[in-house]
């Protein structure tokens, strides 16, 4: 048999703030999450960078760390594709 199954989405609150961090400073959505607690929180201009903090001061020292490493990733990555730097992957040691 099929049935159709209505789910009811919780409302939820968000909030945007702005978040400081060594790069300037970006706006960022906080949304409370009802299954684990805390807050999920994203960069608004930085697609990248997304996390979780269990109180809202927890979740803007996170979101300030996601965004800093999310802008060096990009800027890593585009002076790779310039040739500016090379990544070289090594291969794991083999404990004996």
């Amino acid at each position: 048999m099929w049935y159709n199954l209505v789910v009811k989405k919780a409302k939820t609150q968000t909030k945007t703030l702005p978040i400081k961090t060594k790069y300037g400073i970006f706006q960022c959505s906080f949304e409370i999450e009802p299954d684990m607690g805390g807050y999920m929180v994203q960069a608004n201009d930085v697609q990248e960078a997304i996390s979780w903090g269990k109180n809202l001061s927890e979740a803007k020292k996170m979101i300030a760390e996601a965004i800093e490493g999310a802008i060096e990733a990009n800027a890593i990555a585009e002076a790779e594709k310039l040739g500016i730097v090379h990544i070289y992957k090594t291969r794991p040691f083999a404990l004996t």
